[in-house]
């Protein structure tokens, strides 16, 4: 049933909202808490949107992280003590400036040998002491390969979450970045070392 009221303004009848403050208490009580789950909910649905679209990203980069760690992998089993680390330093570099460019960055080449030398922290230091382990003999190139791989990979991951921090309008976290680094680094060289037994 659907109630009309057909009383005209000039009839000076004034309506009685029946129940009127119960309603407003009703309101008054219920819709912040509606406001709030709604928020929350699109909070939420926003975040898993973030999230999943972050993650779309990083499964596109490591695509291109895969392809310069083998690269990376094949140059530090040549045998030939320290010529291989300018050409791996380029090898990365070029590697940042693409990932860069997928996630919205245009870099040259000196932004995104910034960029490496930003992300790197520790592990430059690192770099040029596993480089010795050429000269071990025989086990030396194939430990050098395991490494570079593991080192480049770390680099893209570390990239990664670098531009994806930028694109989501934050100031990148050194922290997160060199915890990536780190997670990465083991599971490439072990990955490329199981690949090479």
């Amino acid at each position: 049933h659907i109630l009309i009221d057909f009383t005209l303004e000039e009839d000076g009848y004034d309506p009685v909202f029946y129940g009127q403050e119960a309603l407003q208490a009703a309101l008054a009580d219920l819709l912040p808490e509606a406001e709030a789950r709604a928020i929350y909910r699109l909070l939420d649905e926003q975040q898993e949107a973030s999230n999943q679209l972050g993650s779309l990203y990083r499964d596109v980069g490591r695509r291109y992280i895969s392809a310069f760690a083998v690269i990376a992998a094949t140059l530090a089993a040549v045998p030939l003590p320290f010529a291989t680390m300018p050409v791996l330093t380029t090898l990365q570099v070029s590697m940042v400036g693409l990932l860069g460019r997928l996630y919205g960055q245009t870099l040259s080449l000196s932004q995104a040998g910034g960029v490496v030398s930003a992300i790197a922290g520790g592990f430059v230091a690192q770099a040029i002491g596993r480089e010795l382990v050429k000269f071990i003999p025989g086990l030396g190139s194939v430990l050098a390969a395991s490494w570079a791989a593991g080192y480049t990979w770390a680099l893209g991951e570390g990239a990664c979450v670098y531009f994806g921090d930028l694109m989501g309008g934050k100031k990148p976290d050194p922290e997160k970045i060199q915890a990536a680094m780190n997670e990465a680094y083991t599971a490439a060289k072990e990955r490329f070392r199981q690949q090479k037994s």
